[in-house]
């Protein structure tokens, strides 16, 4: 009853999170990470084995991936990263056939999470603003600028002035202009948000993004505030929506305007602090995949205003080989 943990790269926490509930619940289960280069991932020293994959999007993958979870007797795949759950969706029904549960969300959903404008139909649908978009014609400054299927703040822009623009913005047709939502005005959180097997909301925990490095938080804390009942009455259920999912919203400071941003439906590289203060989504995952638990109540009693700092730490390998 193994679980394993794809790309798992530098989520060290993440697996630690894994291994300390698997432990409480089946004493002889293992938590396995894959990664392109496993002997250079953190979080594969952490895993109790790793092993190496090719590329995604190689036709190899998932193959090996197959071939990794029928030898070591993996009952749960988590993955991690946005451009591999299409191809877990999709395979969803094969992996079944050979006695492996992944925690994943359907592939119209995560469709939609991959496309801008289609999440944006999404909150519209569910009564959520969102920024205002432009034609690359008629804007109004400042704007800020991100890719329609992008991830991780790569390739973003935020446009004060004209002189602020290149020919690249104007030529990349994956390039969306939006409404900039000011930070001196603006807080923005990332709520982690836990779908059981139904597709029913079972808690919501709003994070502060203090500070962002590389795409992800630094520094952050939670939040107990007006998004959590916004998103209760708006997002209670979302068809085809599994397990974690990190929903990232605007909010004004005074008038409490609130914009939808983006959704993510995979595990967010800030879920430490929400598991750290008590919404405890890897052990729901494990209860409900691995043992068939049902999710009955809707969970509130997380720690409100816990603050994350977090720093560089170091994992040691003596003896390495390239």
């Amino acid at each position: 009853m193994n679980i394993l943990i794809t790309s798992a790269g530098k989520r060290v926490s993440l697996v630690k999170s894994f291994k300390q509930e698997l432990i409480k619940l089946y004493p002889n289960g293992k938590v396995i990470a894959v990664d392109l280069q496993p002997k250079l991932s953190a979080a594969c020293y952490e895993a109790d084995l790793a092993f190496e994959v090719p590329r995604i999007d190689s036709e190899d993958y998932f193959k090996e991936l197959i071939t990794i979870c029928t030898k070591n007797n993996i009952k749960l795949i988590v993955p991690t990263i946005d451009t591999e759950l299409m191809l877990l969706a999709k395979n969803e029904k094969l992996l079944l056939e050979y006695g492996i549960k992944t925690v994943i969300s359907s592939e119209n959903f995560i469709s939609k999470c991959r496309d801008k404008n289609h999440i944006h139909n999404f909150f519209n649908e569910h009564n959520i603003e969102i920024a205002k978009q432009y034609s690359k014609t008629d804007y109004k400054l400042p704007i800020f600028i991100k890719p329609v299927d992008g991830s991780r703040s790569v390739d973003t822009y935020t446009i004060l002035k004209e002189s602020d623009f290149i020919k690249y913005h104007f030529e990349n047709d994956k390039l969306m202009f939006l409404e900039y939502l000011d930070h001196s005005e603006h807080e923005e959180f990332t709520c982690d948000l836990y779908y059981d097997k139904n597709s029913q909301l079972k808690c919501a925990v709003p994070r502060k993004r203090i500070e962002i490095r590389d795409g992800e938080v630094n520094k952050g804390k939670t939040e107990n505030n007006s998004l959590v009942p916004y998103i209760k009455e708006r997002l209670s259920f979302i068809e085809g929506a599994k397990g974690c999912l990190t929903a990232q919203f605007f909010k004004h400071k005074t008038t409490g305007r609130i914009v939808g941003i983006e959704i993510n439906p995979r595990f967010g590289g800030g879920y430490p602090l929400s598991y750290l203060s008590g919404a405890n989504y890897s052990k729901w995952i494990i209860e409900e995949y691995l043992f068939d638990k049902n999710i009955d109540e809707m969970f509130d009693c997380w720690e409100d205003n816990l603050l994350m700092l977090r720093y560089d730490n170091e994992i040691l390998v003596h003896g390495f080989k390239n």
